[in-house]
């Protein structure tokens, strides 16, 4: 056997297509779970729990802090131990389990009562600083009230959504970590990774749409509601729709306009479409014009799903070249690393909305005068029947993919917590892709957690409310998606740069064997 095919056999494996979709698979799984966290926690926070927009938007807020603390933690504990069933795939089962527990407990408001949940609706603090809009019901800020009934409703329901959301996010990271490291463990072919990347991405979107447009339905279903909300259901669903057609395109894309080439053109696109979007809401009547409006929504999905879609590719060209540089593959450290950037985004997109909610005073509409239903066994039962189902696709998972391309047992001894900070200010190109990914999730997750309270009778908020959704949904995505067009200009690692480093380290590792 010649130099060349032992190369490939040690680093540049094809994989079958069954391993593909099962790779796949685990993107949809957490997409089922964690997108339904992002897409509409807020929604049933602030609609249906009863938490004011200011207390969600400071919860958000203190769960990210705690995961920007937690992440690198999971991140070096994952590349020092190796699991006897897999380094980064063990985790998928036995982690998947509390997560898919908490995940539906995160939908269970066994707290909450009639009195509870029209608190912060329809009562006058006695004094302004205990205001709910302000605090959302610490316990801490509840004296010299006389509401002494409710507002322990208030503690104790904040406590459980602080304990099951905290929960949730810490066990989503002991997944979310090695499964991103099981991308750069599978394969270096950078033609099979960008195979890999667009199956997994179009799972990832298969889980959005079953979560954007199946998520109103199903409750809708699951509350005997006369009138199911298809409007909305389509228009969430038009958020990963464009995934269908563009991703399986997004490699012929790529070898024709280049790497940053497709990135400019499909961030250009989602600008325009949150342009035509906010115009279209702002001076037409929205309700007479949802032709258009379905046309904006489809053209800024396009682009916003390719443009992000595409980014989680970087992050093998990344751990490459921090092996090139340093002779270490620490796959768990770069990738807690992205965590912990594209989680800042996430908590930007987390505490935004609730502070422009609270800033623009929007106030829930009345239960029968929503086109969300506000049942919240409904809610429970939606989130049980889309959990379970990710639990069963992350066993799936698990028994497709399988780790070829990891650190010895001599490297994992050396791997610290520190090694994060050092990669990151060494590894240029990694910084680049943590800034991509801050602004990106950012985007994403205003955008997705507005588009709940944009399309539940948005011209019959105050104009205050309508013009803060507005902004929610189209202004602030907008500004963010130019930033992160500048940002992904310094990128520097070209196709041919990458395919030359992955065959230096395996050329350097074949020297070190002989």
């Amino acid at each position: 056997m010649d130099t060349l095919n032992q190369t490939a056999e040690r680093g540049f494996y094809k994989l079958s297509w069954l391993q593909r979709i099962g790779f796949g698979s685990g993107d949809l799984a957490q997409n089922l779970i964690y997108q339904t966290v992002c897409m509409y926690l807020l929604f049933f926070y602030t609609d249906v729990y009863g938490i004011s927009p200011g207390a969600a938007a400071f919860m958000f807020g203190i769960v990210r802090i705690i995961d920007v603390l937690w992440d690198p933690y999971v991140g070096a504990y994952i590349d020092k131990h190796n699991p006897k069933w897999g380094k980064y795939r063990t985790y998928l089962v036995f982690v998947g389990v509390p997560l898919s527990g908490l995940a539906i407990l995160c939908f269970w408001n066994g707290f909450s009562g009639d009195a509870y949940q029209q608190l912060w609706l329809d009562t006058t603090p006695s004094i302004p600083w205990i205001d709910p809009s302000f605090g959302g019901g610490f316990p801490w800020i509840h004296l010299g009230t006389t509401q002494v009934q409710p507002h322990f409703y208030m503690s104790a329901s904040l406590l459980y959504a602080y304990v099951t959301y905290v929960g949730l996010s810490m066990l989503y990271t002991l997944v979310n970590v090695p499964y991103g490291a099981l991308n750069s463990s599978l394969t270096r072919d950078t033609d099979e990774i960008t195979i890999l990347t667009s199956v997994r991405m179009f799972m990832a979107n298969c889980g959005g749409l079953a979560v954007s447009a199946g998520i109103p339905l199903l409750v809708a279903v699951m509350a005997h509601a006369k009138n199911l909300p298809w409007s909305m259901a389509f228009f969430m669903g038009l958020g990963s729709l464009p995934s269908f057609i563009f991703m399986p395109l997004v490699p012929a894309i790529k070898r024709k306009v280049g790497k940053k080439g497709m990135f400019y053109i499909f961030l250009a696109i989602a600008i325009v479409g949150m342009a035509l979007l906010y115009c279209i809401t702002k001076f037409m009547n929205m309700n007479d014009n949802m032709v258009l409006v379905y046309i904006a929504q489809f053209i800024k999905s396009t682009g916003v799903i390719v443009a992000t879609g595409y980014m989680w590719a970087l992050i093998p060209e990344v751990i490459s070249y921090g092996e090139y540089t340093t002779g270490k593959r620490i796959s768990g450290i770069v990738n807690a690393l992205t965590g912990i950037f594209y989680k800042a985004g996430m908590a930007l997109g987390g505490i935004v909305p609730g502070l422009v909610l609270a800033a623009c005073e929007y106030k829930p509409a009345a239960a029968e005068a929503s086109t969300l239903p506000v049942d919240s066994s409904a809610w429970f039962a939606t989130m049980t029947i889309y959990a379970l189902t990710g639990l069963c696709l992350l066993m799936f998972c698990f028994s497709q993919c399988k780790e070829r391309v990891v650190m010895d047992s001599k490297e994992t001894e050396n791997v610290r917590v520190s090694d994060l900070w050092v990669e990151f200010v060494r590894n240029r190109p990694l910084r680049i892709v943590a800034l991509f990914f801050i602004t990106a999730f950012a985007m994403m997750s205003v955008g997705n957690a507005a588009g709940a309270y944009y399309m539940n009778d948005l011209q019959a908020q105050s104009a205050k409310a309508q013009e803060g959704i507005l902004w929610l949904v189209c202004v602030i995505p907008a500004i963010l998606l130019g930033l992160a067009m500048f940002i992904i200009s310094k990128y520097e690692l070209s196709d041919e740069k990458i395919d030359e480093i992955n065959k230096a380290i395996e050329a350097r590792s074949a020297e070190a064997q002989s």
